[in-house]
C-alpha cells in the first residue's frame, strides 16, 4: 500500500526541499519505487537541486489542460529507475487548483509507487494546506531553534486538525558541539516542546550547499549525512534502528533508551 508522506515546516529555511530528495534516495535504495512531488508553485526547485531541469518537458498545468497524462509529466531520475518527480509549475497558483483533482491525481499514482513524498512550501497558508491535505503522514523537519520549534509547533496543531494525527520530527542541521555549548536547544527540550517521536537525525554538512549547486544531491556521495537518511528510511519501513550516539553528551540515549 501506497504511503503519501508530507515533509513540512513552519518556516523556511530548514532543509524541506533536501529532506525530500534525499528521503527519496534512501528509500529508492531500498528497492521502493519513489515520487516527489514538488508542491512549492511559484519557486519549483526540485528538478533544479536533482539535476533534471532538463528532462521536465511538461508540467502540472499541462496535465490539468489535458495536454498531456499524468504518466508523460513524471521525470524519471538519472541515477535510480524506481525515483520519479511531478515537477511543480511556476504559472500555476494555489489558489487556481481543484484540490479535488489533485486529490483524485494522488489516487492514480498510488497504485504505481510506494512511497509519494510532498514537499511543501514554506509557512502554513494555502500552499501547507493543499500539501497536507494530499497526506496521510507528515515529517516535520525542525532545527533545534526557538523560532523552528515555535512554528513546528503551530503546523503540528493544523495537522492534526486537518486529520493528519501520524506526525514525526526530522531534527536537520543537527550539530553536537552547538548543544554542548548550548547555543541551540536541546534534543529533550524539543521533543518536550512538540511531543512527537523522532524519526532521525540529520547532521550539519557544509557539503550541503554545494550538493544544490551542482544538482547532485548529497545522498550519492556515500557521506556521514547519506547514512543518517538511510537510517530514516529504515524507521520509516519499520525497522528498530538505534539512533547516532551524541560522542559529547549522550542525550538521545537518555530520552530513548537506545
Amino acid at each position: 500500500m501506497s504511503r503519501i508522506i508530507v515533509i513540512t515546516s513552519g518556516k523556511g529555511g530548514v532543509g524541506k526541499s533536501t529532506t525530500t530528495i534525499n528521503l527519496g534516495y534512501a528509500l529508492a535504495a531500498a528497492k521502493n519505487k519513489v515520487c516527489l512531488i514538488d508542491a512549492d508553485f511559484g519557486l519549483k526547485n526540485l528538478d533544479v537541486m536533482l539535476g533534471l531541469e532538463n528532462r521536465v518537458i511538461f508540467d502540472l498545468k499541462d496535465v490539468i489542460e489535458n495536454k498531456c497524462t499524468l504518466t508523460q509529466i513524471l521525470v524519471k531520475d538519472k541515477r535510480y529507475e524506481s525515483l520519479y518527480l511531478l515537477p511543480a509549475c511556476k504559472s500555476l497558483s494555489f489558489e487556481n487548483i481543484n484540490t479535488d483533482y489533485m486529490a483524485k491525481m494522488i489516487e492514480q499514482l498510488k497504485s504505481h509507487f510506494d512511497y509519494i513524498l510532498i514537499d511543501s512550501p514554506a509557512g502554513i497558508e494555502k500552499g501547507f494546506q493543499y500539501a497536507s491535505g494530499l497526506s496521510h503522514e507528515a515529517i516535520i523537519v525542525i532545527t533545534l531553534d526557538v523560532t523552528s520549534l515555535r512554528d513546528a509547533d503551530r503546523v503540528i496543531g493544523l495537522l492534526m486538525k486537518q486529520g493528519v494525527n501520524d506526525m514525526h520530527m526530522l531534527v536537520n542541521k543537527y550539530n553536537d558541539e552547538d548543544i554542548v555549548k548550548h547555543r541551540c536547544l536541546s534534543l529533550k527540550e524539543a521533543f518536550d516542546i512538540l511531543a512527537i517521536p523522532l524519526i532521525g537525525l540529520v547532521y550539519d554538512d557544509k557539503k550541503m550547499i554545494e550538493a544544490i549547486n551542482t544538482g547532485l544531491p548529497l545522498y550519492l556521495t556515500n557521506s556521514s549525512t547519506s547514512h543518517c537518511y538511510d537510517r530514516i528510511a529504515k524507521r520509516l519501513e519499520g525497522q528498530q534502528i538505534p539512533f547516532q550516539k551524541n560522542h559529547k553528551k549522550p542525550l538521545l540515549e537518555r530520552i530513548f533508551g537506545n
